[in-house]
């Protein structure tokens, strides 16, 4: 195993660049949320890497050893409270462990899981993505001295929400049980959270609330799909 923390510890933190040495792995399944932790990355001084499943986390991490990983809660092949769990258990540890979610409701299980921290999604500004991370590092890996506090916000690549939304139109073309909707609704929830689009994200919380009351899913599913293909069909998308 490849142990990155180790390789990086001679890149020091600074007060600009506070997360310099850092190798963070996300495990997450939307591109466009994955965009804005690599925009937050660039500008805090770390690498990041990118799973964007758990069969595909858990292959990399045979091979590497990141300093910190985030893992999205709802992934296409389980709940990250599985892998969250399995490495708040492991010799070595990672250093920080933080499950993310744009379901509130995933913070306690988040925790339950052995998680050190929790991201409630969108995650796009700068100086929380920073707190979340450093608050829980040892302190030889803290910058030192006084640190301005980042309130940035950073903007996703749209051409990243595109894809989303492609990934999203493969699913709703084929065969939908009641488990792919539940990942839908938690994965659009998310990805529209993020992009701002109310619209989106109240279809898919409808979609959601008629499966939780057992009603039918025909019309939810059918009004979800068409929004998913005007954004396809938009040239800027958002």
């Amino acid at each position: 195993m490849i142990d990155d923390e180790a390789l990086d510890q001679f890149r020091r933190p600074t007060a600009t660049r506070p997360l310099l040495g850092l190798t963070i792995l996300a495990v997450e399944d939307s591109r466009y949320a994955c965009d804005a932790l690599r925009l937050m990355c660039l500008h805090s001084g770390a690498r990041l890497r990118r799973a964007d499943c758990l069969k595909s986390a858990r292959r990399h991490l045979q091979v590497y050893r990141p300093s910190v990983v985030i893992i999205d809660m709802g992934l296409p092949d389980g709940s990250g409270a599985e892998l969250i769990s399995e490495l708040a258990s492991a010799t070595p540890r990672v250093s920080v462990i933080l499950g993310t979610s744009g379901d509130a409701f995933a913070e306690d299980i988040t925790f339950a899981a052995g998680a050190d921290g929790f991201l409630a999604k969108p995650i796009t500004n700068l100086g929380v993505f920073q707190n979340a991370i450093l608050q829980h590092l040892p302190e030889d890996r803290q910058p030192s001295g006084l640190r301005p506090v980042r309130n940035d916000q950073v903007h996703p690549d749209p051409i990243t929400f595109r894809e989303d939304m492609a990934h999203v139109a493969e699913i709703l073309g084929g065969p939908v049980d009641e488990r792919m909707i539940d990942y839908v609704t938690l994965f659009l929830q998310g990805v529209a959270r993020t992009a701002e689009d109310t619209i989106l994200e109240d279809a898919a919380a409808d979609l959601a609330n008629a499966r939780s009351d057992g009603a039918p899913l025909l019309g939810p599913v059918s009004k979800l799909s068409g929004l998913v293909q005007a954004r396809l069909q938009d040239a800027v998308a958002i």
